[in-house]
């Protein structure tokens, strides 16, 4: 069946037919029934929700010569004509190519007349918001004293657009996204009517790919039955709208958290050799990252939350496991931002290969924390660095290492091995009150009477704000139970009096030196990390 017979030919023509507005129907029949009809309507919602063919009901509803009634008879004289678009009582007209004042104009005085053979006139209008601001108030004199024989529908995608003189003239009716679960039984009751055998799977990613429009599924549905196979598959459904399949998905986390740049290389090359659509790879990257969040806080607990078959789902809760939880929050917040700007950039491959990169080494890249997961066993570590023993890396945080036996004896919390930088992110996360809710990306380290917070610079600026340092120093007092001294530093500016030598032993370190030699690169700039001591209560 062609996509253009499969729309039409399962148009709703009752309110009950209408699929996933069961709030907006159930408004609209009682109006209907009671002959409570408002002068004006306005529907507003995204594409292919039934905004139109609402309209198209209401108007058979308020018109049908065996009502009005609740719903219409779809068999009388007055139903055919409207459902045919014959009839001389139901406009429907375009906003977008009757933007001008003169349309409205002569559209209002064409209501003024009675109706030639219906109870109203109906006129809809599709994309109002393209409306001319003068045709908006031609229109505006008719709404504010309409005949009673006449009833308008505007219809939009972008309610924001209208005046709010019009706005409040009308019935404000707002038609949501249809359900994913909804369009997959939608669905799949049309393929039965049709028999036609499918995978769950298949209109589960079709449902995912509309984007909670009915049309856009059909649509999709229409070219997946094109393909004349006996049965709707998951992989006919992925060849064909060009996506990439949960195998694919898991492959690609697997290599991030492996820091497997080659492997991070050949999945973008598989990606372009299939011809698989990126913006909606990173839509099911960003949820990918979602779905292990949630493991990852809920355990086995969080299986039912996820839109997927158990089996998958457990696939996942191990791969959680082996991620720390400030990674995982790092790489979903990454790839919702940078999903935009991969799409739109002149390289797009080039664009997804980078943020691809930073994702599999974010750890290094932001000092992320290794809390709730171990580190992956392949990464290498920087001879000197931290993690060969306490020395401190300019601007740090330093090692943790054993507590003197005066240090444990003293009486500072700070010191003691249940009160460390861990346990306090744990009782604030804990707290309703969350003025930073980004802390836990923060690395800390209390010394003595000082809390020391080693962040980046957006987060330093964050905490230059005194009532969040003032919340944060009480939230440590409480903790660690004595009075502290909060110190941020800054990781992300150099200027150190070591800044030179820090240059170069940087530059002399071996895994420098490999990365120079392997990718052909060259040196721009090197900076070290340096504390900033002015963020402080104390020092203001």
């Amino acid at each position: 069946m062609a996509q253009t017979h499969l729309t039409a030919a399962y148009r709703p023509q009752l309110f009950s037919q209408v699929v996933g507005q069961e709030a907006v129907t159930q408004i609209l029949s009682r109006a209907a029934g009671e002959g409570r009809v408002a002068p004006a309507y306005m529907f507003s919602g995204t594409r292919g929700v039934g905004k139109t063919t609402v309209a198209r009901i209401l108007a058979k509803a308020i018109n049908c010569s065996q009502g009005p009634g609740t719903e219409p008879c779809n068999t009388c004289e007055y139903c055919r004509q409207i459902t045919q678009g014959t009839s001389l009582d139901v406009a429907e007209i375009d906003g977008a190519s009757h933007t001008g004042v003169d349309h409205v104009r002569k559209l209002t005085e064409d209501v003024s007349y009675a109706p030639l053979h219906c109870r109203y006139k109906v006129v809809i209008i599709d994309e109002a918001h393209m409306l001319s601001r003068s045709a908006f108030n031609a229109l505006l004199k008719t709404l504010e004293e309409p005949p009673g024989h006449v009833c308008f529908i505007l219809a939009t995608t972008e309610p924001h657009k209208f005046p709010a003189t019009i706005v409040s003239r009308c019935q404000h009716l707002v038609f949501k996204r249809v359900e994913q679960q909804v369009l997959e039984g939608h669905m799949g009751w049309i393929l039965e009517e049709q028999g036609m055998a499918y995978e769950s799977s298949a209109l589960r990613v079709l449902a995912r790919k509309g984007g909670g429009s009915v049309r856009d599924c059909l649509s999709l549905l229409g070219q997946v039955m094109a393909l004349g196979q006996e049965e709707i598959s998951t992989p006919a459904v992925q060849s064909l709208l060009g996506l990439a399949g949960q195998e694919l998905m898991q492959e690609c986390v697997q290599s991030l958290a492996d820091q497997d740049c080659a492997a991070v290389v050949n999945l973008v090359r598989q990606l372009l050799d299939q011809g698989l659509d990126i913006g909606f790879f990173l839509q099911d990257l960003a949820l990918a990252w979602r779905n292990l969040f949630i493991l990852k806080q809920t355990g086995e607990q969080g299986i039912p939350l996820l839109d997927m078959p158990e089996e998958e789902a457990r696939q996942w809760l191990k791969r959680a496991d082996a991620i720390s939880m400030r990674q995982i929050h790092a790489a979903w917040q990454m790839t919702l931002e940078g999903q935009r700007r991969v799409v739109s950039s002149p390289d797009p491959a080039l664009a997804l290969e980078l943020m691809l990169m930073n994702l599999a080494f974010l750890p290094e890249l932001v000092g992320v924390g290794q809390e709730g997961g171990s580190a992956p066993s392949r990464r290498k570590k920087v001879p000197g660095s931290q993690a060969e023993g306490k020395k401190r890396a300019p601007g740090g945080p330093p090692e943790a290492g054993p507590a003197s036996g005066a240090e444990r004896q003293s009486g500072n919390g700070a010191s003691t091995g249940s009160r460390d930088w861990e346990g306090f992110l744990a009782s604030v996360r804990s707290r309703k009150d969350k003025p930073l809710s980004h802390l836990h990306l923060i690395q800390g380290h209390a010394n003595g009477s000082r809390l020391e917070l080693y962040c980046p610079g957006y987060m330093a600026q964050r905490l230059q704000d005194r009532d969040k340092v003032a919340w944060l120093q009480e939230r440590a007092e409480e903790y660690f139970g004595s009075r502290m001294e909060i110190r941020v530093c800054r990781m992300d500016q150099g200027g150190t009096q070591n800044q030179q030598e820090g240059k170069k032993k940087i530059l002399n370190e071996p895994m420098v030196q490999e990365a120079i030699e392997r990718f052909a690169a060259r040196i721009v700039d090197v900076q070290t990390e340096q504390a900033d001591h002015g963020s402080g209560p104390e020092n203001g």
